[in-house]
């Protein structure tokens, strides 16, 4: 994101490294990735996020860490360092399975952020300003499910509409019951969306669908005028597009070749990013082989040609390893 407010045009990466922060940025002389700042937390960082405020000139840095607090972080380039702006309190310390922290994910809008535990909570932080113009954040909205477990989330691109935030869940009060296994056997991972009624400070769970139970990773498709919103879900050897009110859209993850693969190994998608551009935007995901790949949709267009907001279809292609 935009860190540094004397440098608007410009972006910076925000590294969590174990306990340190780090600010880098690329050298437009020499083409080489530079450290700003390096600063030591003294703690396990567990996640960060980046989030524009609207009406605020730079991006705010969200932490979460192993203290159980949540920290809004902006960088100062008079003083060359991190400067907190706000810091609440949502649960004990230490990296717990229900303390809130594992998972991070702020809307892209910059109007507040979501934190996920390993197993049953979720909270949900609005941010804002004041008379002041002063950062503030809201008491924390909580999405409680017990004996649910969540493996990712993720912002969903709404535009300018109420923020929503896809998970990825998985139930197991049937199966923690039944002393057979078959509920274990029939167990079903869902994509859930959660939406964040900002009139009413609220967050209702809007609605889930079935995925394949080995989808370890969501990524936000843009939405409004950018792109069709919804998200991509990484599962074991296949990609697909999901949106409520589409169909989904399912390619298989290419594997390589030669008399050194294993035919009968799927790959994952272990990272990934979005990039946006005038004309449009794609994601580069990449395997845990390190290969990567370039994933692009194709909308439908209307009677005047222009793009509507219906996947028509996706495409992956080799990008690089």
């Amino acid at each position: 994101g935009n860190f540094v407010a004397s440098r608007p045009k410009e972006q910076q990466v925000v590294l969590a490294q174990g306990e340190r922060l780090s600010l880098l940025t690329i050298d437009k002389d020499t083409d080489q990735v530079r450290t700003i700042l390096t600063h030591n937390a003294f703690g396990i960082l567990r996640n960060l996020s980046s989030c524009r405020v609207p009406g605020t000139p730079r991006d705010l840095i969200i932490v979460s860490s192993d203290s159980g607090r949540v920290s809004l972080l902006q960088y100062d380039d008079e003083k060359n360092r991190f400067e907190r702006v706000h810091l609440e309190t949502f649960g004990k310390s230490g990296i717990r399975r229900t303390i809130p922290g594992q998972y991070l994910a702020s809307d892209p809008r910059g109007r507040c952020c979501m934190f996920a535990s390993v197993e049953k909570n979720k909270v949900v932080y609005i941010l804002n300003r004041n008379a002041e113009q002063q950062v503030t954040i809201s008491s924390p909205q909580e999405v409680n499910r017990p004996q649910t477990l969540t493996f990712d989330i993720c912002a969903v691109d709404t535009n300018f509409q109420n923020p929503v935030f896809a998970a990825l869940e998985v139930d197991y009060t049937d199966s923690d019951q039944d002393p057979t296994n078959e509920s274990y056997d029939i167990r079903e991972k869902l994509l859930v969306y959660y939406r964040v009624d900002l009139g009413l400070n609220h967050v209702v769970r809007e609605w889930a669908d079935a995925v394949d139970y080995s989808a370890n990773k969501l990524f936000p498709v843009p939405g409004g005028a950018d792109g069709p919103s919804g998200v991509v879900v990484c599962s074991q050897g296949k990609i697909t597009y999901r949106h409520p009110m589409q169909e989904p859209h399912t390619l298989v993850i290419p594997r390589r070749k030669g008399g050194l693969e294993n035919p009968d190994r799927e790959r994952r998608i272990v990272a990934g990013v979005v990039h946006r551009f005038k004309a449009g935007f794609f994601h580069l995901l990449q395997t845990e082989d390190g290969d990567l790949f370039k994933l692009t949709m194709d909308l439908v267009e209307d009677d005047q040609g222009r793009k509507t907001g219906e996947v028509a279809s996706i495409e992956l292609r080799y990008f690089d390893t």
